[in-house]
């Protein structure tokens, strides 16, 4: 079963890095200076910031949908343009990583869970999209539980 993997969107986060420091702790966001890779996984690039470089921390809707599963949390997010778009590839950032793999159905209700190692992980979505009830995957970061990307079948 083939599958897709994209970064956010660069455009949801465009106004923010012209932002001062003191405007962005306004709005709960923080621009900090990456001091290890790997450690700054990007949700656009889909890999990690390389040590020195700027990048938000901000927390973020990935679950919006009103049921029990909503959330949000923290991500980073570079000041970048290059999104990843990948069509059975795992990014660098997730293969690098833990990973905990949910499946939700069309109404937004987890119906399948597991965690795997990210060079592993193409198995397991493989395995989540044979069920019939699964319409997308959310992988998240297992170690810290941040969300990591959206998973959609190709």
């Amino acid at each position: 079963m083939s599958f897709r993997i994209q970064g956010l969107d660069p455009e949801l986060f465009a106004d923010l890095q012209s932002l001062s420091d003191e405007q962005l702790t306004a709005k709960g966001i923080e621009r900090v200076r990456v001091d290890e890779k790997p450690g700054a996984p990007c949700r656009i690039s889909l890999d990690d910031a390389e040590i020195g470089e700027p990048v938000l921390l901000l927390s973020f809707d990935h679950q919006p949908a009103d049921t029990p599963y909503r959330q949000q949390g923290p991500i980073f997010v570079r000041e970048t343009r290059v999104r990843f778009d990948g069509v059975d590839a795992i990014p660098a950032a997730l293969t690098r990583r833990t990973l905990s793999l949910r499946g939700f159905d069309a109404g937004h209700m987890m119906v399948e869970a597991e965690v795997v190692e990210g060079a592993d992980a193409k198995a397991m979505i493989d395995r989540f999209f044979d069920n019939a009830n699964v319409a997308y995957i959310h992988a998240h970061y297992a170690r810290r539980g941040c969300f990591a990307a959206r998973i959609d079948r190709a």
